[in-house]
């Protein structure tokens, strides 16, 4: 069995709204660990994400600190470095049409606008994740990672980042006050910017 912390809490980057991140790496079915505090992979699963070049496998490699071992080894940094990425396009294409289908429900409907703002949230890290790992620069698995593109970041001023941001820790953590009528109205403003963003860089991703 081998324990892990990643995430913020590696990176130096803990703040009010960050959780630890946990990494339990168990034989088979193990029932020692709350799926709620632990990402739970057996170690067949971790090596396939080695082999695949898997984003998380990436983020593991790069932000991850070994907490506790049971044969004293330190699994993850004796499997090398995972292969090489190869899935950019793929996985950005993924990620937006994440992000349309929450456009499209927060389109049509009030009912879950906080849900789906987080859902845009989501893809938008994730998407910028997965463009940093595509071109082999420093990826970037923080919750700024969009931000962070430089010249290619997200065209959207940090009142609205951070709009979408506080959805994302109410739906996931239950935290912080809930978005007015009047700030939901500001980020919906800003969608069809934002889908503009994900689709120039696709076109970049696909020359």
């Amino acid at each position: 069995m081998h324990i892990y912390a990643f995430g913020s809490i590696c990176r130096g980057e803990v703040d009010l709204f960050s959780d630890i991140d946990l990494l339990a790496i168990v034989n088979g079915r193990n029932h020692s660990f709350n799926p709620k505090n632990y990402s739970i992979y057996t170690y067949a699963r971790i090596n396939e994400l080695w082999e695949q070049g898997n984003p998380f496998a990436w983020h593991l490699f790069l932000e991850s600190r070994l907490i506790y071992s049971s044969d004293s080894s330190d699994y993850l940094r004796n499997l090398r470095e995972p292969n090489i990425y190869n899935s950019g396009l793929s996985d950005c294409k993924k990620f937006h049409e994440i992000f349309l289908s929450a456009k499209n429900s927060i389109e049509k409907s009030n009912l879950t606008e906080i849900f789906d703002l987080s859902s845009i949230f989501l893809a938008i890290r994730n998407f910028a994740t997965c463009y940093t790992l595509h071109f082999n620069v420093k990826p970037d698995f923080s919750r700024n990672s969009a931000r962070n593109l430089g010249v290619h970041s997200i065209p959207i001023d940090d009142y609205i980042y951070e709009l979408l941001e506080r959805a994302r820790i109410l739906c996931t953590r239950g935290l912080g006050e809930f978005l007015s009528n009047y700030e939901i109205g500001k980020a919906k403003q800003e969608l069809n910017k934002i889908e503009f963003w994900m689709k120039e860089k696709i076109s970049i991703l696909t020359k």
